[in-house]
């Protein structure tokens, strides 16, 4: 960790393979801690979800394919917060989507223990409905829940547990994408996240658009340590410039990644990115 983080690295993660042993991940904590990186943690128990490939619930049974049980994503989630509380070290937990997350993270802070939290917008968008299709564009890790988790994701991002909106940007082949069973996890979400966030969180009152703004730029610069995600004199000149009162559609064959294993596909948004500045030099504009 140390050689890594002279090299430049901001953070670790176990994000791909979680930690299952709990005296290995308080070690990695605390070594973190003490060098000033973050730990982010992909709350997995992979005894739990024992091949599971979509959440467990009624769509599983339907579909007769083993399921990826909450209590996987919970009983880390649980972990991590009492080891970031014994140990008085931050640790933030990715793409939260179940209901008993939120809650636990929700409780964990007004305790005061140094706990951050993230979700993506197909957490709050979707629901495991969408792998009746039988689309493994709609697979991915943590799976999409029910609308239930849908409902406690908006109210852990309307009252400030969630810190974060990401994307957890999958890029995968179409090839590798063919095959329900087979397929590996993951989504695109980087052409999409504003116009998703703008159409089902500002337009719908949930948050408003400055506060997205916190979620989406300035929080996740902060919780890194990095420079950006504000508008200030002598900031990084990265700049992403959206048209709020713009109508589109997802088509896949558009997006510019060579990847458009997209859940969006089809769904029509309000508020899009027409122009984007990096590292001062305009590198898209929409025509």
């Amino acid at each position: 960790m140390a050689a890594l983080k002279t090299a430049g690295i901001v953070a670790v993660s176990d994000d791909g393979r979680p930690v299952a042993n709990a005296r290995i991940m308080l070690e990695a904590m605390h070594r973190a801690s003490r060098l000033g990186l973050l730990t982010i943690s992909h709350c997995e128990d992979l005894e739990l979800i024992n091949g599971g490939i979509i959440h467990k619930g009624d769509v599983s049974r339907t579909l007769g394919v083993p399921g990826m049980d909450r209590a996987s994503e919970d009983s880390i989630t649980a972990r991590e917060i009492c080891l970031a509380d014994s140990a008085g070290v931050p640790i933030h937990i990715a793409h939260v989507s179940t209901k008993g997350a939120v809650e636990m993270i929700r409780d964990a802070k007004r305790r005061g223990i140094k706990v951050t939290c993230e979700t993506a917008p197909h957490y709050f968008i979707l629901d495991h409905e969408k792998l009746l299709l039988k689309d493994a564009d709609y697979r991915m890790n943590p799976p999409l829940r029910e609308q239930s988790d849908i409902r406690a994701v908006l109210s852990g991002i309307a009252d400030g547990t969630i810190d974060c909106i990401i994307t957890d940007h999958a890029p995968h082949a179409a090839e590798e994408k063919a095959d329900f069973m087979t397929a590996p996890n993951g989504v695109v979400g980087l052409e999409t996240s504003f116009a998703a966030c703008y159409t089902h969180l500002v337009r719908t009152g949930v948050i408003t658009l400055r506060r997205l703004v916190e979620l989406m730029c300035s929080n996740p610069a902060k919780l890194l340590k990095i420079p950006g995600g504000t508008l200030e004199v002598g900031g990084p000149a990265d700049i992403a410039i959206a048209d709020p009162q713009k109508v589109w559609t997802v088509e896949p064959e558009k997006l510019h990644s060579r990847s458009k294993n997209t859940v969006f596909k089809g769904m029509t948004f309000t508020g899009k990115v027409v122009h984007t500045i990096c590292r001062g030099e305009t590198v898209y504009a929409e025509e």
